[in-house]
């Protein structure tokens, strides 16, 4: 549920687009009124696709606070991304901006991982995960590497499909490609972790 819960913005952000883009004329009609006049017509998908991803993850953020629950940082830092990348693409009426808002988030990802592991000399992959698995210093050193590793590619692959292929293709992609990444990459961990753990066992 947690997992779905995280994963709604993106999951609604497709579905907005595909349903609006195959409906063009009306997506067209609903933007310009909204947004005012000097919009394309194949601009109205990503453009409502954005509105509702903002709108989905400012929810879920006061949907967690209503219940009392704790907002954890990288939600507020996805928020604060989507409403600023998201927030100039609705602006300016330009996609770029909502393009390079997955690369942002998965350099971030990258950049702390690494920040952390080289100015404050400690292991946030470890600080999160040291509770549900123990392991050699040398395996939590490899395993914050391949998560640094992972985000710092999957920017770059963002951008890739984002400015060579069709917008369409990019958002399937967003879906798609990124989460079937995150989840082969994740099975890969799984896999590595479980021999550590069948190591020390034996």
């Amino acid at each position: 549920m947690k997992f779905l819960f995280d994963l709604l913005p993106v999951l609604l952000f497709f579905a907005a687009y595909k349903f609006a883009n195959a409906s063009p004329e009306a997506s067209h009609s609903l933007v310009t009124q909204v947004l005012g006049n000097g919009i394309a017509v194949t601009q109205g998908p990503i453009l409502i696709a954005t509105a509702v991803a903002i709108i989905a993850t400012i929810g879920q953020v006061l949907w967690l606070m209503a219940r009392g629950r704790k907002v954890e940082i990288m939600l507020w830092v996805s928020l604060g991304i989507i409403v600023v990348f998201g927030g100039a693409t609705l602006l300016f009426h330009d996609a770029t901006f909502i393009k390079w808002k997955p690369t942002v988030l998965y350099w971030l990802f990258a950049g702390t991982l690494a920040g952390a592991a080289l100015f404050l000399k400690r292991n946030l992959i470890r600080s999160l995960m040291q509770a549900q698995i123990e392991l050699p210093e040398a395996v939590w050193t490899r395993l914050n590497l391949s998560w640094i590793g992972f985000f710092a590619v999957m920017g770059i692959l963002n951008l890739y499909v984002a400015f060579s292929f069709s917008e369409e293709t990019w958002v399937d992609f967003k879906l798609y490609g990124g989460m079937g990444l995150m989840f082969l990459f994740v099975l890969a961990q799984g896999a590595m972790l479980s021999r550590h753990v069948d190591e020390k066992n034996s």
